[in-house]
């Protein structure tokens, strides 16, 4: 230890050749990585000494002219120092300071001393910690909030920006300026304040940067109000209402709400399939609904709600329901249309025909693009056919339907189908009917025409009654 000092007060009372240099400024995030430069002209010779030190720690890293290499107690974590100068830089004369998982207490000034032949080099550098923290860490929706960035040490005079999501304009958010190294911003938590905050710190020409996330607490599936949830006619579909984790509501329900009413009083039953889940012993952050069979008219708006900490949460969905419909079913194809009852996220649609290949697995035999499809009632367009929609996002979701059922309709859905299907056997029992009321009608006139000569019915009896005596009379003589 004495060594350490004797060496260290060598360098500086040492004669200072080349001057000083100004301070120079470097800002870094508090659990970051810092870079303090120290550099010489490439030409001077090799250093005798090189070693760094803190105003008010001491030596941080020295090298000797033997190359060894000594740290300062505090700055060593479990026996591994959290400086470093990369040895493959000495050769360029760049004797920088690397510190790895930059703490609050690291703030403040370093010099860097290059002890040559010729004299001392010295560099000088603010390190200054730039701190950005939340208030409360994680907020409830529509609660206040605020985040602060600090400069340690302070810089008198510096400027504080504020950007989310690198975007500098921040609608309906206050900033305070509380002083001239410390700025907070304060609002309610929203959707739209969520992301990436950070703090802009500018001084004497440098600039710093400070990052923090801001994740609000709430109902995090859906991720936004108005979520489109599609689902095809018939088929099972789920409303997702999931809080976020940790965050269980002492009440929660669905509603559905009226066409052009956006608001709770206007409400409608919902609808006969929907299942809500119920109440257990184990509270769960899921609360989301499922109907087992959608209908047409189920399509709409569904709101999902609970109560946490006292603060009523909402977050509405819109269900769109798909299905397949027949524009036209001529003798020979049907044309089918593919159609949603919110067509507003809509970009493309494509059709795809599936079928059972030889070894009866179902593939994929064509694919074909548009909402509407003409297609020909023979045996090879037989199969499923089904009706993908997309987004900007990428798929949608997507109808199916069987080509098999689709070439019978006579109408625009199924339901009419049906109808046209009784119909039909109705018509084939009214034509039995009537082929057995002209056969009765022929039966009858038959006979009538046989009654038409009982002459000669009689005619024929009486000579059979006349021959029957004759023979009596023979018998007699």
């Amino acid at each position: 230890m004495l060594s350490e000092f004797f060496i260290f007060g060598l360098v500086m009372t040492s004669a200072i050749t080349g001057g000083e240099c100004e301070v120079t400024e470097v800002f870094a995030q508090e659990g970051s990585e810092a870079f303090l430069s120290c550099k010489c002209d490439p030409s001077s010779p090799n250093p005798a000494s090189v070693i760094w030190t803190k105003h008010d720690k001491g030596t941080v890293w020295r090298k000797t002219q033997s190359g060894l290499q000594f740290w300062g107690t505090s700055w060593l974590h479990k026996k591994t120092p959290r400086v470093q100068c990369p040895h493959y830089r000495f050769e360029r004369r760049d004797y920088s300071l690397q510190i790895n998982s930059v703490k609050l207490e690291d703030a403040g000034l370093f010099s860097c001393r290059v002890g040559t032949a010729d004299g001392v080099i010295k560099h000088q550098v603010m390190l200054r910690i730039i701190q950005v923290s939340i208030s409360p860490s994680a907020p409830i929706w529509d609660s206040t909030f605020s985040i602060s960035c600090d400069v340690t040490p302070p810089a008198e005079g510096a400027t504080v920006q504020w950007t989310l999501n690198n975007i500098s304009s921040i609608e309906a958010i206050k900033t305070l300026q509380v002083a001239p190294t410390k700025s907070l911003v304060s609002g309610r938590a929203s959707a739209r304040l969520e992301g990436n905050w950070t703090c802009v710190v500018g001084y004497k020409g440098e600039v710093g940067r400070a990052s923090v996330t801001l994740a609000m607490k709430g109902i995090i599936q859906p991720p936004k109000d108005d979520t489109k949830v599609y689902a095809a006619l018939g088929s099972a579909a789920t409303l997702p209402c999931v809080f976020s984790p940790g965050l269980i509501p002492s009440s929660s329900g669905w509603e559905k709400l009226e066409s052009g009413f956006p608001f709770k009083a206007a409400t409608s039953p919902l609808p006969a399939s929907f299942s809500q889940p119920t109440p257990s012993s184990q509270p769960s952050v899921d609360k989301s609904a499922i109907l087992t069979e959608v209908r047409s008219e189920d399509e709409g708006t569904y709101r999902c709600s609970g109560t946490v900490e006292g603060r009523q949460l909402t977050r509405n969905l819109h269900l769109v329901v798909a299905k397949v419909v027949n524009l036209a079913n001529k003798a020979g194809s049907v044309t089918m249309s593919c159609h949603l009852s919110d067509t507003s996220e809509v970009t493309r649609y494509e059709w795809v025909h599936q079928d059972f290949d030889q070894s009866g697995n179902l593939t994929v035999v064509s694919i074909h693009k548009g909402k509407d499809l003409t297609v020909a009632k023979k045996g090879d367009d037989k199969g499923e056919w089904t009706c993908r929609f997309y987004g900007k996002q990428g798929i949608l979701g997507n109808v199916t339907h069987h080509m098999a059922v689709m070439s019978s309709l006579g109408g625009q859905n199924s339901g009419v189908s049906h109808k046209a299907a009784a119909a039909g056997v109705l018509s084939i029992l009214l034509i039995v009917l009537l082929l057995v009321l002209v056969q009765m009608c022929r039966n009858h006139r038959r006979r009538k025409r046989i009654l038409q000569y009982p002459t000669l019915e009689t005619i024929v009896h009486r000579i059979s009654n006349e021959r029957e005596e004759r023979e009596k009379n023979r018998e007699k003589k």
